[in-house]
């Protein structure tokens, strides 16, 4: 099976894994193989058709294939709307006259039913995959997963550092990689997690030694002290200070690392307001395909933090 003609949408923008302007060969060929293509929605007209961008046709997705629905649930007018001005996935069924003009006529919900029978129902817990950020609340992002098709990423399995709400670490658009938390096939709902992807306490904190003052992000106040993300899966603690807030930018010396308790030890050394964009960049400690378990905690640890994904399912 070839699952890279399921990505998410967008993906594949500006290279050649689907191609982003064809020929009416390539159309022709894309409808009789059923190959799933990318194009950018330029106009939704007023019965809710969509309109394709192909380069050398229109291209239409009438307001019925806009969307696959496992549930058979009615297509929202909202669903077709925010497709405007982004690219989609589809496959070419085939090709009509319109005002004297070729068109070619698309479907996103064949391409989404496609992706979610042949690719993401084949998947079990553990598996890693591409993932776009298209949503976000305060209690999770929503990631396309494949075609458009939506997974719910809470916002306890973004990061093993605590954050405040989503936008702490993505942004809409945003390309990352996700893990399948667990499948609800009977409703075809999946549930991906992100810290697992993020290295273990042992891994992160080898990049720091005592003695070093290093910036970070204050993310917590406590009457007991003040937490200081080092890294997405990394954080310390320093005593309390006075005015210091969660989203500050913080400076702070490392005053001990102590493994058999999984704990930072910080000086806070300074704590102020930035306008400067956060670093959304990540550092994927997991380079398989695939996660049985992840154990985040030190082995000389007593307290045992791991994602078992072999029992998800």
């Amino acid at each position: 099976m070839n699952t890279q003609m399921y990505k998410p949408e967008g993906f594949y923008v500006g290279t050649e894994g689907r191609e982003s302007f064809y020929s009416q060969s390539t159309l022709e060929k894309a409808a009789a193989t059923g190959k799933i293509l990318e194009g950018q929605v330029t106009l939704c007209d007023s019965d809710f058709s969509l309109y394709v961008d192909l380069g050398c046709m229109k291209g239409k997705i009438p307001r019925e294939e806009a969307v696959y629905y496992p549930s058979g649930e009615e297509i929202k007018d909202i669903a077709v709307i925010t497709r405007v001005g982004k690219t989609v996935s589809f496959k070419v069924l085939g090709f009509e006259t319109e005002r004297g003009e070729t068109i070619a006529v698309l479907s996103r919900r064949e391409a989404q039913k496609s992706c979610l029978e042949n690719y993401l129902m084949t998947l079990i817990p553990g598996d890693v995959v591409d993932a776009k950020v298209t949503h976000l609340e305060p209690f999770g992002a929503f990631v396309d997963i494949g075609c458009g098709v939506i997974s719910l990423l809470s916002i306890d399995c973004i990061s093993v550092s605590r954050i405040s709400h989503p936008r702490d670490r993505f942004y809409t658009g945003m390309y990352i990689k996700t893990v399948i938390k667990s499948i609800d096939r009977e409703t075809s709902r999946i549930y991906v997690s992100h810290k697992e992807l993020l290295g273990t306490w042992e891994e992160n904190v080898s990049k720091f030694e005592i003695g070093q003052t290093i910036a970070g992000v204050v993310r917590s106040v406590e009457p007991y002290g003040v937490f200081v993300e080092l890294t997405p899966n990394l954080a310390g603690l320093a005593e309390y200070r006075e005015g210091v807030f969660p989203g500050q930018r913080a400076a702070v010396y490392i005053k001990n690392i102590i493994p058999e308790k999984m704990k930072v030890k910080l000086v806070l050394v300074d704590a102020y307001s930035s306008s400067a964009p956060s670093d959304y960049r990540f550092e994927y400690f997991e380079t398989k395909n695939h996660i049985d378990r992840f154990v985040y905690s030190p082995s000389v640890c007593d307290r045992v933090i791991m994602t078992d994904f072999e029992n998800e399912e």
